[in-house]
C-alpha cells in the first residue's frame, strides 16, 4: 500500500465529516472507563453506564476503587456482561493504583511501548481497550484497530483478509506521522465512514465519500 492513498482517506474523510471530536467524556479517567465498557457492546448502552456512574458521584478513581464490585456491577448494568466487566474494572483500578497511586500523570509520564505492555498485562484489557486508553485517556500515538478499520481497508484492498491486529496497526504507524491528534481524528473518522457509509450487511458503496478514492 502507497503512503499517498491513506493519507488520501483521511483528507477526504476529514473534508467530509469534519472533525469528530472524539472520545466523548468529560475527562481522561471516565474515557479509561468507557474503554473498558465498551467491549463488546454498543456505545449507547455504555452512556447508560456512565450515567449511572456519574449520577451516584462514581466517576472518579479513588470513588471506585473503595466501590464494592457487587455495587460496581449493578451501576454498569446496562453495559452487557456486568460482572465481567466490574470485575475488569477493578483489574484495572488494582494495576492503576499499586503502580500509579491512581494518578494519571504519573502514568502519561510513562513511555509508549512500556506502558502498552504493562497494560496489556492487566486481566480482561487487549490490544483495542489499551490502544484506546494510551490514545484517547493519554494522548499518545498508539493506532486503535478495530472491526470498523478492518471493514474499511479490507474493502478498499488495503489489507489482506486475515490480516492480524498489529499488522493494520502497523500499516498506520508505518505510513503515517505518529501523532496522536492524527490518529484519534483518523480513527473517529473510519468509525464515523462504517457507522454511515460502510455498513457490515448492506454497504452504501454508491454514495461513500471514498467512492473515487483510487
Amino acid at each position: 500500500m502507497k503512503q499517498p492513498k491513506l493519507k488520501k482517506i483521511y483528507r477526504k474523510l476529514y473534508a467530509s465529516f469534519g472533525p469528530q471530536h472524539w472520545w466523548p467524556a468529560e475527562n481522561s479517567f471516565e474515557v479509561i472507563v468507557g474503554a473498558i465498557l465498551t467491549q463488546n457492546t454498543a456505545w449507547v448502552n455504555v452512556e447508560k453506564a456512565i450515567a449511572n456512574l456519574r449520577k451516584a458521584g462514581m466517576l472518579d478513581a479513588h470513588k471506585l476503587s473503595l466501590l464494592p464490585q457487587k455495587k460496581l456491577a449493578a451501576l454498569i448494568r446496562p453495559a452487557g456482561f456486568y460482572n465481567i466487566k466490574a470485575r475488569r474494572l477493578k483489574e484495572f483500578l488494582n494495576f492503576f493504583s499499586a503502580c500509579y497511586q491512581l494518578d494519571l500523570k504519573r502514568m502519561q509520564r510513562v513511555p509508549l511501548s512500556g506502558l502498552r505492555r504493562q497494560l496489556l498485562s492487566v486481566h480482561g484489557i487487549g490490544a483495542e481497550t489499551a490502544d484506546s486508553i494510551l490514545l484517547y485517556a493519554l494522548a499518545k500515538p498508539s493506532f486503535v484497530v478495530d472491526s470498523y478499520t478492518k471493514r474499511i481497508l479490507g474493502r478498499h484492498k488495503l489489507i489482506q483478509p486475515d490480516a492480524d491486529y498489529t499488522q493494520v496497526q502497523n500499516l498506520f504507524t508505518r505510513e503515517l506521522k505518529k501523532d496522536s491528534k492524527l490518529f484519534n481524528e483518523f480513527h473517529a473518522l473510519l468509525v464515523r465512514l462504517a457507522k454511515d457509509f460502510c455498513l457490515k450487511n448492506q454497504p452504501r458503496c454508491a454514495i461513500c465519500p471514498l467512492k473515487k478514492i483510487n
